[in-house]
């Protein structure tokens, strides 16, 4: 879906203050004033975004402003990447249209001069909104699984995973190279230390 001005998506950032935990390092006003003179960027804000109210902007702006895209930089994806998702579904639009910029990790947290934080923060976004631009529609589906592990290598190591593994209730195929197991071990004569024989 390509709706927007010469066919850019209509891409909404939303950048995290955090409270004070990115916006003490982060000047969270100048990137989103910068990320907003993007191509395809309509909507370039900043807030706690994680927060209900937050997640309620993004929803309102996504109906409102006819966004195709999202781009929210906080924290890690780890943290907040399906609250986000989930927000985005909420208001219509396929959550795998989002994208996620962490300046807090990557940013506030290891930068401390802030001109060069900011200067950081609005590279790590652009990026963002330039990917987000080429992104397609994708969807979640299930797949069957074989219960089964393939384990490459006979050593000793090899045969301690695929006996954990087995004991563990899986089918296990053990894949080896050699006509025999054993590996290095299996070429020696006895063992430290206590002097017994290897195989």
């Amino acid at each position: 879906m390509k709706n927007g001005k010469n066919g850019i998506p209509r891409v909404g950032v939303y950048i995290c203050d955090c409270g004070t935990n990115i916006a003490s390092t982060v000047d969270v006003k100048a990137v989103a004033e910068s990320i907003g003179e993007l191509p395809g960027v309509v909507v370039a804000k900043y807030k706690y975004v994680c927060s209900e109210p937050g997640q309620q902007l993004i929803q309102q702006d996504i109906r409102e402003q006819k966004l195709e895209r999202v781009v929210v930089a906080s924290c890690s994806p780890r943290m907040h990447e399906h609250t986000f998702q989930n927000a985005v579904a909420k208001a219509g639009l396929n959550p795998f249209y989002l994208a996620m910029v962490n300046i807090r990790e990557h940013v506030s947290w290891v930068v401390k001069d802030k001109e060069q934080a900011t200067a950081k923060a609005k590279r790590l976004i652009r990026a963002a909104v330039a990917r987000a631009l080429l992104q397609e529609e994708l969807f979640s589906r299930t797949e069957p699984v074989t219960k089964a592990a393939l384990v490459v290598g006979g050593g000793i190591a090899g045969i301690q995973a695929a006996l954990a593994t087995a004991d563990a209730g899986y089918q296990v195929y053990l894949v080896e190279r050699q006509p025999s197991i054993g590996g290095h071990m299996a070429q020696l004569d006895k063992t430290f230390p206590t002097l017994d024989c290897s195989t």
